[in-house]
């Protein structure tokens, strides 16, 4: 539990883009033709803010730029209508339109996300270099790597959409920017939410459900977090974009998972559990959602309006605590 302190952020680029805006992120639109679809970003300010040292892994959480955190995790209709846009093909299960998209592999996630950048004309967040959708990625050099908040060999420094890092996810589920503190799980609270399974109430998550109940629409999936983030616990677990290790050393290393999912009892949700698995791993509880760059800060706003804008861009395992790298 930590204050933070706030520093200028102040590494800027522009692009111009037509997009509706609130006071707290953006409505993207992807795809084109009858193979369209929203995306609604949040924003996750209070740059620079303390990490956690309670959690796992320790520490955590601290990001010292604005970024922004999708309200919604990835649907199966957000891959259909990438499947039909272009020649690769990502295998999921088939729930429903509104559900999460699951048994997407980290790789197969990461190709997703590429195409999100490459469909608008920005860089490719991974370095693919075989045609393989469930190929591992390569590196980027250390010239082309992200570097805001430390070297990422993953993620491509010019990259407008990627999978959340361990630390945005982290800070975008448990840290509530009202009173700089942390919290061990998702709803604001040290106490765990009410467990339902379907609905938008506050103080609640889809966990502790039967197995045969699955997951609820991505727009259904529990009350908010602090940021206004939807199903950061519970529903389905989601990918980081960090090697579970913390080094993002290797293509081939395990990844992240965390969130819980609809089968799982609150301990799952917590700050203090973290899994991992192979970046071809899938599973029918596994699904993921996508990070952006920010737009710039706003003047407040009556309501939501679409507007041109520049934005401002810039085998499985298991651990409770252990200090990052």
């Amino acid at each position: 539990m930590k204050p933070f302190r706030k520093t200028a952020y102040t590494a800027f680029a522009f692009a111009a883009i037509l997009f509706c805006r609130d006071t707290h992120g953006a409505i993207i639109t992807f795809g084109s033709g009858g193979n369209t679809f929203d995306m609604t970003f949040v924003e996750i300010g209070s740059p620079n803010n303390a990490d956690d040292t309670t959690g796992a892994p320790s520490p955590a959480g601290k990001v010292e730029y604005t970024y922004q955190m999708g309200k919604y995790e990835v649907s199966e209709d957000m891959i259909d209508k990438f499947n039909a846009s272009q020649s690769l093909e990502i295998t999921k299960d088939t729930r429903g339109t509104n559900k999460p998209a699951t048994s997407v592999s980290w790789n197969e996630a990461a190709r997703f996300v590429n195409w999100l950048n490459t469909s608008q004309g920005f860089q490719a967040a991974y370095n693919f270099t075989t045609a393989g959708v469930n190929d591992d990625i390569a590196l980027w050099t250390s010239a082309e790597a992200w570097q805001l908040g430390g070297e990422n060999l993953y993620r491509h420094r010019d990259a407008q959409y990627w999978l959340p890092s361990m630390d945005e996810w982290y800070k975008a589920a448990y840290y509530d920017p009202t009173d700089n503190t942390y919290y061990d799980f998702p709803n604001g609270s040290d106490a765990a939410p009410t467990a339902v399974s379907s609905g938008t109430a506050d103080n609640t998550a889809v966990f502790d459900q039967s197995s045969g109940q699955g997951p609820a629409d991505i727009t259904q999936a529990g009350g908010l977090s602090p940021f206004g983030i939807m199903g950061l616990g519970g529903n389905v677990y989601e990918w980081e974009e960090t090697s579970f290790d913390l080094n993002n050393s290797s293509g081939s290393s395990n990844r992240g998972i965390r969130g819980g999912n609809w089968r799982n009892d609150s301990s799952n949700l917590s700050s203090s559990i973290r899994f991992g698995g192979i970046p071809a791993f899938e599973s029918s509880s596994n699904g993921f959602r996508v990070a952006s760059l920010s737009s710039p800060a706003t003047v407040p706003e009556p309501g939501s309006l679409a507007v041109w804008s520049l934005i401002c861009v810039g085998g499985l395992c298991y651990r409770r605590r252990r200090a990052r790298k």
